[in-house]
């Protein structure tokens, strides 16, 4: 009897950054890829930033599902037509080069996407949507930014609660709930949200904390908080790696080039 099942491959975006030898180096949070590998129940593989070198055909051709990680890095403004970024700005236009087009064709394609804090900005961005560069100096807006006078994982700790669109994707994957609590460590935030995009949450101060895409043929959810941090110690969190994680299963199914790719249940 056979009681191995099919392991979904998960690919997993890093960043570019500078190192000593002056050639950089690829680097990705170890938190995404534990939460693939645990809540998702995945194998993470990682994205390097190789810029217009990545073939965005190929990576949806072999993947089963995209995770769109963090970063403290900005998503270039020459990308949705904003002002020049002020000094102090930290880009990545490896990234960018690398993460906008993947994301156009993974939409396309069907791949699944979970799109967490500067990855659910390129999604906006990647569908024509523009970005609020300094989210805190917007009327209305509070500081959404990272409280770096605390222990780092204090600054994870939840900070406001989010109003959840009713009927929609993530209120259904949370179980009906209509509100929840999320950390907050993000300086830029959405502006004019791409009409490809559906509001799934929303703060207090009316910044969208999580959308989707209606019309993609595959499973797309985006959110502003940090949902890996310690993913598999909060319960909301678990909830959507899992469904993203289903979802990648299900594409897996479908592609039996996968088939060697399997771990005991």
């Amino acid at each position: 009897m056979n009681d191995r099942v099919l392991l979904p491959l998960i690919g997993v975006t890093a960043c570019l950054r500078e190192s000593e030898d002056g050639l950089g180096s690829h680097q990705v949070g170890a938190k995404y890829t534990n939460a693939v590998a645990q809540a998702c129940q995945a194998m993470p593989v990682v994205i390097p930033a190789i810029g217009h070198a990545a073939d965005a055909d190929l990576l949806v051709e072999r993947l089963d599902g995209l995770l769109l990680t963090g970063s403290p890095s900005n998503v270039g403004p020459e990308h949705y037509a904003g002002p020049p970024p002020r000094e102090g700005n930290i880009a990545d236009a490896a990234r960018d080069a690398t993460t906008l087009p993947l994301i156009r064709r993974a939409i396309e394609a069907g791949l699944p996407i979970f799109a967490i804090c500067r990855g659910f900005q390129e999604l906006n961005v990647a569908l024509g949507g523009t970005l609020h560069q300094h989210l805190h100096e917007v009327e209305g807006r509070f500081d959404h930014r990272s409280l770096k006078d605390r222990p780092p994982a204090m600054r994870y700790d939840p900070r406001h609660e989010i109003r959840l669109t009713p009927g929609g994707l993530l209120q259904r994957i949370l179980d009906g709930a209509e509100t929840t609590s999320v950390n907050t460590l993000h300086g830029q935030g959405l502006d004019r949200v791409a009409a490809r995009l559906r509001v799934e949450a929303v703060a207090p101060d009316g910044t969208p904390e999580a959308a989707t895409v209606p019309d993609a043929p595959g499973f797309v959810l985006g959110v502003q908080w940090h949902p890996e941090w310690r993913a598999m110690e909060n319960p909301d969190s678990v909830r959507m790696f899992r469904a993203f994680g289903d979802a990648c299963r299900a594409r897996a199914q479908t592609r039996v080039q996968h088939g060697r790719y399997r771990r005991v249940a």
